[in-house]
C-alpha cells in the first residue's frame, strides 16, 4: 500500500496546511485585535519583521497547497472530459503561481521599505 495509491499524501498535506493556517490566523488575531486601530506604519512594522515575514510567506504556501489539493480533487471528481480537466488544472496552477509571485513581491517590498 503506497501513499499515492490511496491519496494519503494529499490528505496529509491538506491536514498539515490546515493546521498551519489555523495557527497563523489565531496568532494574528491574538496580536492584532488588542492593538486596533492601526495605521499603515504600524502595519508595515509588524510585517517587516523577519519572523513575521517568513511566517506570512509560509502561510501563503500552506494556503496555496491547501487550495490546490481541494481544487484538484473537485476537478478530478466532477470534470470528466480529460481535455477540459487538463485546461482547468493548468489554469488553476498558473493562477496560483501568479498569486504566489504577487504575495512574495508584496512581502519583500515591505522588508525593503
Amino acid at each position: 500500500m503506497s501513499w499515492r495509491a490511496h491519496g494519503m499524501r494529499a490528505w496529509v498535506l491538506q491536514r498539515f496546511s490546515a493546521a498551519y493556517i489555523a495557527v497563523y490566523v489565531l496568532v494574528i488575531l491574538v496580536y492584532l485585535v488588542p492593538n486596533l486601530p492601526m495605521n499603515f506604519l504600524q502595519w508595515r512594522e509588524i510585517f517587516a519583521a523577519p519572523v513575521m515575514n517568513i511566517a506570512t510567506l509560509l502561510f501563503q504556501i500552506a494556503l496555496l497547497a491547501h487550495a490546490w489539493v481541494g481544487i484538484r480533487d473537485i476537478i478530478i471528481d466532477y470534470v470528466h472530459p480529460v481535455p477540459l480537466r487538463l485546461v482547468l488544472m493548468t489554469g488553476m496552477s498558473l493562477l496560483q503561481i501568479i498569486l504566489t509571485v504577487w504575495v512574495s513581491m508584496l512581502m519583500f517590498s515591505v522588508v525593503r521599505l
